[in-house]
This record gives C-alpha cells, sequence and structure tokens, in this order.
C-alpha cells in the first residue's frame, strides 16, 4: 500500500514528506493508521546529526497513538479496531529485564539501531530502497507496520491526540521524577530544561510531594507553563535555581536535579551536580551527541557527599504498565495531557514544528494526520 511519511535523506538536514511503498505485517505485526505523533527532540537530534541513523531514507517518529487496522499471524492482544500508543522500546516481556518489571530496558532494545523490524527485515520502502525507521515505529508516517510489542492498547474514549504523548514525552518526564529521582514528600527539586520531556518531570515532582519545584529553563513560556503545571519557581538558568535550592535549604540544596534539556553536555550534568545536597541525586534524562565524554565534576565531592548520579531511560518505567495508570492520572485530573500540546500540525508542517520547537514557542508539537 502508499503512505505519505516524513523522511530524512541526509545529515543534517530537513524531513522531506513523499509516498512510500509499505508491505503488509508479517508474523507478529500490525498494521497502524496513524492519528498523531509527538514532535519529540529526540527525531530533531537525527535531523541535526547529533544522533546517528543505519542508512538513508529514513522514517522519524517514535511517539504516537493511533489504530490497529490489521494484524499478522500470531498476534495476540490487538484486534483491527484497537487504539493503541506507541512504546519506542518494544517490550518481549521474556527477557530478564521485562521480567523483572524493566520493561525499558529490554533486550529488543538492542535491536532499534539497525532501524529495522525485529526480523531483521523492512517493511517501508521508497523508490525502491529500503527505509530505516525511528524505534521499528516510524510514526511520522500515515500508516506503520509495527510489532505488537511495540503498541499499548488503550480504551477508544481517550482522545488520540493526547494520548500519543505517552509515547515517550510523558512517562519518560514523570519516571525521571517519580522512579528515577525517587521524590519524597517535601522534598526541594530542581528541573532543568522544561520542555516536553521537562514539563512532566515537573507533574511528576508534584504528584510524589515536593513541596518546592524549580522550574529552570532561559524560555519564558516554558517557565510559564511549569508554574501552572505544578512548579513552585521558576529561574531562567540552574545557577539562580540552585541559589533558591540553597537559600530554602539552609545552604544545603536540593534534594534532587533532573536534567531534561534539548542538548545534554558534559558541563550541564556539573551544574546539577553542583546544586544538590549531601546524599541528593542528579538525574540524567537529555540526549547527548554520541561522540560526547566528559563530566567534570570532582570525584572528591562525588564519594565524600555521597551524591548520586542515575541515568534515565524511558522514566524507568514498563510502559505496558505504566501507560494505562497514567491514563487513568489523567482520566482524573491528576496528570495534565491536552495542556502540553502547543500546536498541531499537519505532516507537511513537520518542519515548521521543530523551528517552533527551537524558537520556544511550543511545548509540545504534535502532527495530526487526516482521516481517511
Amino acid at each position: 500500500m502508499k503512505t505519505n511519511a516524513a523522511l530524512l535523506m541526509e545529515q543534517p538536514g530537513k524531513w522531506e514528506v513523499v509516498e512510500a511503498d509499505l508491505d503488509p505485517p508479517r508474523d507478529h505485526e500490525v498494521l497502524v493508521r496513524m492519528v498523531a505523533s509527538g514532535l519529540c527532540h529526540s527525531d530533531d537530534h537525527v535531523a541535526k546529526a547529533d544522533g546517528k541513523v543505519p542508512h538513508f531514507p529514513y522514517c522519524g517518529g517514535h511517539e504516537g497513538a493511533g489504530v490497529v487496522e490489521q494484524v499478522g499471524m500470531g498476534v495476540r492482544g490487538l484486534s483491527p479496531g484497537d487504539h493503541v500508543v506507541t512504546s519506542f522500546i518494544p517490550g518481549c516481556g521474556r527477557c530478564r529485564w521485562c521480567a523483572h518489571g524493566m520493561q525499558n530496558l529490554c533486550d529488543s532494545g538492542a535491536l532499534l539501531a539497525g532501524g529495522a523490524q525485529l526480523d531483521g527485515g523492512f517493511r517501508l520502502h521508497y523508490q525502491g530502497r529500503d527505509v530505516a525507521r525511528s524505534s521499528l515505529i516510524g510514526a511520522f508516517s500515515e500508516w506503520s507496520v509495527m510489532s505488537e510489542w511495540s503498541c499499548i492498547k488503550i480504551p477508544e474514549h481517550f482522545p488520540l491526540r493526547s494520548a500519543a504523548l505517552l509515547g515517550c514525552a510523558v512517562p519518560t518526564g514523570w519516571g525521571s521524577a517519580v522512579n528515577a529521582a525517587g521524590v519524597q514528600p517535601g522534598d526541594v527539586v530542581i528541573v532543568m530544561g522544561v520542555g516536553g520531556i521537562g514539563i512532566n518531570a515537573v507533574q511528576g515532582a508534584a504528584h510524589a510531594g515536593a513541596t518546592r519545584i524549580i522550574a529552570a529553563d532561559p524560555v519564558k513560556l516554558k517557565r510559564d507553563a511549569a508554574l501552572r503545571l505544578g512548579a513552585t519557581h521558576a529561574a531562567a538558568s540552574i545557577g539562580e535555581a540552585a541559589e533558591m535550592a540553597r537559600s530554602a535549604t539552609n545552604g544545603q540544596g536540593a534534594d534532587s536535579t533532573i536534567i531534561s534539556v534539548g542538548v545534554l553536555t558534559g558541563e550541564h550534568i556539573a551544574e546539577g551536580f553542583d546544586s544538590i545536597r549531601k546524599g541528593g541525586t542528579v538525574v540524567v534524562t537529555a540526549v547527548a551527541p554520541m561522540d560526547t565524554v566528559g563530566i567534570p565534576i570532582s570525584p572528591f565531592m562525588l564519594a565524600m557527599f555521597q551524591k548520586r548520579l542515575q541515568g534515565c531511560l524511558y522514566g524507568m518505567m514498563a510502559p505496558s504498565a505504566d501507560v494505562p495508570r497514567l491514563l487513568s492520572l489523567y482520566e482524573h485530573g491528576t496528570l495534565k495531557l491536552d495542556e502540553l500540546v502547543s500546536r498541531t500540525y499537519t505532516l507537511e508542517e513537520i518542519n515548521l514544528g521543530y523551528e517552533d520547537m527551537h524558537a520556544g514557542t511550543n511545548i509540545r508539537g504534535v502532527v495530526e494526520f487526516s482521516q481517511p
């Protein structure tokens, strides 16, 4: 079948919307009609050449929601008509990590770098060439064939435009606070960078009971949004935020600092490290270019102040279990989703969406696909 898809032909480059060919689903795969796809900074990293791709053409998009239209042989638990949120790490349910409830670390994640399906083949093609796809999903396409493990079934009454953010931004940010930082009632928390991920770290910290949540971001629109969604204070820089935390803790510093800036550097981690108290935690959620090395922190302070550096992938969550839980919080008004979508775009406007992200005029842009 034919599908319109946003492809990257080179790095650095712009997304090009073209008509591509899509194969039908094979064993344990489903055909999904995409309804919405979030414009995550991770896909922009690829366009800016901060991250590598297996080969070109490359179809971006890993944060999405849609409707199952066809299922392949052996698929269990999904049927045509089901509404689904994508999981950018397919959870096999059988490996060591899945068995321990750490689905975000599923061994199938090792296959993402290849851009092919789990069987090593490709389903999307353009002008006779196989198309690699982001996270084996390629949500920047009207139609997508993906593994059943990449789909999380949700009730049909939830709006898919908002539910799409549960494919990455919301669980990643929320879990950065609740799971990785282990925020406790009464904590002082700094969130460094309050875009699509950080704004949900703010929500998670508020839900966990932090009494002082300091949103640090140079963009006023984002600081204002953070204050509406749970932050108690806002600062234009991490230095200013650290001073706020120390002033509230007799000079000790924040209990935790969550780093969710757009492009991570070692200096960001060092700044976060300096902002926390003895025994505090720096959560590193942001993505750095793959060749970035080095963190300029004091090994003495790391040991003697018993500080902790904690990496965080996908919010340290088990998406198939936690996405329904987050939807329940949304349904009861505890978690805000609709308010995160600053603007929707057509697929043809995808580059404009990323321009707006860099200009600081949206929290989360979402591509909405025209309905058949």
